[in-house]
């Protein structure tokens, strides 16, 4: 029996989204609080996996011009996870090099996310 892939799983952004998403789980799993702010780390969660989720939907979309606007959201919930951890280093909930690590990987995946956003807005 041959494996069955969808187009999706062959972006590499949305490859580099769910490794994101599984690494900021783990950290969370991890978390240096009494875990009295379950909603923000549900928040966090939320974001995170947002952004592999809006890239493949986005894919499966009718139009190139749907694919777009669903990168677009795929970007903002990046922004969204950045400013989570951002707030939980502050908190003294994640350390600095969990924070900078992620911040490099987020970084990579806003970049791709932005070609490929050029790349399909120049053949519309």
């Amino acid at each position: 029996m041959s494996e069955i892939r969808f187009s999706f799983e062959d972006l590499e952004v949305w490859q580099k989204a769910v490794d994101f998403a599984v690494s900021v789980i783990d950290i969370a799993e991890i978390m240096n609080t009494n875990r009295n702010h379950y909603r923000l780390i549900e928040q966090l969660e939320s974001s995170v996996t947002s952004i592999s989720a809006n890239i493949a939907e986005g894919k499966g979309r009718n139009s190139k011009k749907e694919f777009i606007q669903y990168l677009y959201i795929a970007r903002g919930s990046l922004f969204e996870t950045i400013t989570f951890l951002t707030i939980f280093y502050k908190n003294k909930w994640i350390s600095s090099s969990n924070l900078n690590d992620l911040r490099i990987a987020g970084d990579t995946i806003g970049k791709q996310l932005s070609s490929l956003i050029n790349s399909i807005k120049k053949t519309i």
